[in-house]
């Protein structure tokens, strides 16, 4: 029998399993379990929805490695013991925005859009609300106890690949680049953490997981059943770098992700350093870099509209599709949890131009689509401006699976977009890491797991200009 890796997409809403032939990536078994929703988590909850999905999937007997990527930048919080201190906050928690902006501002002496230039050239990145760094400091301020309890700060992939080797030694810790690149406190272009950094979040020094190459191996998981070797765990992955693993993202590929949030990511030779905020310099799950704009509003508005409507995402599919481009004139700011891009984490939604007219269900549907593609366009033209080429355009994740937002999405955002088959690209990430450190090889394996379909349509630009002038006016 072929070798078997394992990759585990632990999200903000589930956790997935798939279980692959090594060399191949034939899909041999799969599983999936839920997670609860809000934006702060006891940790406990994705252990066990983790082994939901393992026994869905007829666990891990046959498997010689495996790796799990995971939601970016929540905040795990240790003591001295490893037991966790309280909650994770995750990255859609927005009450660490005033933390944010005290840090920005901080680093500048005062002087934010100083401050902003300073934290991109440390880290590559801006600090908002979302980022590991900040809500280290809403936790110093608010909750002194809990800091001061705190030994170790980890990420969520980081915390399951330490559970999954069945460990208690802090010291044992690990993580990778492109998790990493997100806390708010490593630096992709140097490689390495900075601790004036965390130590200005945390009045001191917790510890921190080591960095782990691409294929370089965290240690071993407990033994499926007797008979059976231990896996090798590999070195994990933050979500979106793992999704570009999955898909065999190439240089010049964007990748325009509609799930619970909305990302806009580039596959890239050189780390970024935007100080307008942006753009996050990210690295990825090969060596290079994942230049990143996100959203946190993308297909949780299709289905808030659907209720809105009582009607199901298909009939919204059908609706939008029924309206002319623009919608009537309705335009749609879907800032429904505030929003990270632009950066306006107290935003609540508007919808602007409604009359007697053009107050129709086939409207409304529209107006959601196109609102949400426009904040995903802005971020593929921050990408362009930022000097990164842009080859091919692939659109996934759940949303992706709306007709209307394949269908619509070529015409927002100005290009033909390659659509790839229904799959789990984050789960495959982390499985096609798990083959790679299994086979000890200089790359990972030449998987090709899907084949795409390419949508195009005449481009819209009145519906970006409408859009932006009602973005810029509820500035």
């Amino acid at each position: 029998m072929n070798a078997l890796v394992a990759g585990i997409d632990s999200s903000t809403q589930s956790c997935k399993v798939v279980i692959r032939e090594a060399s191949s990536g034939a899909l041999v078994r799969q599983g999936r379990g839920a997670h609860p929703p809000g934006t702060e988590v006891d940790p406990a909850v994705w252990w066990r929805a983790l082994d939901a999905a393992l026994a869905e999937a007829g666990g891990l007997d046959g498997v010689v490695a495996v790796s799990v990527a995971g939601q970016q930048h929540g905040m795990v919080c240790l003591d001295e013991h490893g037991d966790v201190v309280r909650p994770a906050l995750l990255w859609n928690d927005t009450r660490s925005a005033a933390a944010a902006a005290e840090l920005v501002a901080e680093l500048g002496a005062g002087d934010p859009v100083r401050g902003a230039v300073e934290w991109a050239d440390a880290v590559g990145s801006v600090p908002v609300a979302a980022f590991t760094v900040t809500k280290l400091r809403w936790l110093a301020e608010h909750e002194p106890a809990a800091m001061a309890r705190t030994a170790a700060v980890c990420l969520p992939h980081d915390w399951l690949t330490w559970q999954l080797a069945g460990s208690r030694d802090l010291d044992r810790l690990r993580t990778d680049r492109s998790d990493a690149s997100g806390t708010g406190y490593w630096s992709p272009a140097a490689g390495a953490y900075r601790p004036d950094l965390i130590r200005r979040a945390c009045g001191r020094e917790p510890a921190v997981p080591r960095v782990l190459g691409p294929a370089e191996p965290a240690g071993e998981g407990a033994s499926a059943s007797p008979g059976h070797p231990a896996p090798l765990l590999g070195p994990g992955a933050g979500d979106n770098a793992a999704a570009a693993l999955g898909l065999g993202a190439q240089t010049g590929d964007v990748v325009v992700s509609v799930g619970t949030s909305g990302t806009v990511f580039a596959v890239s030779g050189a780390p970024t350093a935007d100080p307008a905020g942006t753009i996050a310099g990210f690295a990825d799950a090969t060596g290079g870099f994942l230049p990143l704009v996100c959203t946190l509003n993308a297909a949780r508005v299709l289905e808030a509209v659907a209720a809105v409507l009582g009607t199901g995402l298909g009939r919204l599919s059908q609706l939008a599709l029924a309206a002319r481009p623009g919608a009537g004139g309705l335009v749609m700011l879907p800032y429904l949890e505030g929003e990270r891009t632009p950066n306006r984490p107290a935003a609540t939604g508007t919808v602007a131009g409604l009359t007697g007219t053009n107050a129709r269900p086939e409207n409304l549907a529209r107006a959601a689509v196109e609102g949400m593609l426009c904040g995903l366009a802005d971020g593929l033209d921050a990408i362009r401006a930022a000097g990164i080429g842009v080859q091919r355009v692939l659109l996934i994740g759940g949303g992706a699976r709306s007709e209307a937002v394949r269908r619509i999405a070529p015409a927002v955002l100005g290009v033909p977009v390659e659509v790839p088959e229904a799959g789990e690209y984050v789960a495959d990430g982390a499985a096609r890491q798990a083959a790679w450190l299994a086979a000890a090889g200089d790359a990972p394996p030449d998987w090709t797991l899907t084949a795409t379909r390419r949508y195009e349509a005449d481009p819209e630009p009145a519906v970006r200009d409408r859009y932006a002038a009602v973005r810029d006016a509820a500035r």
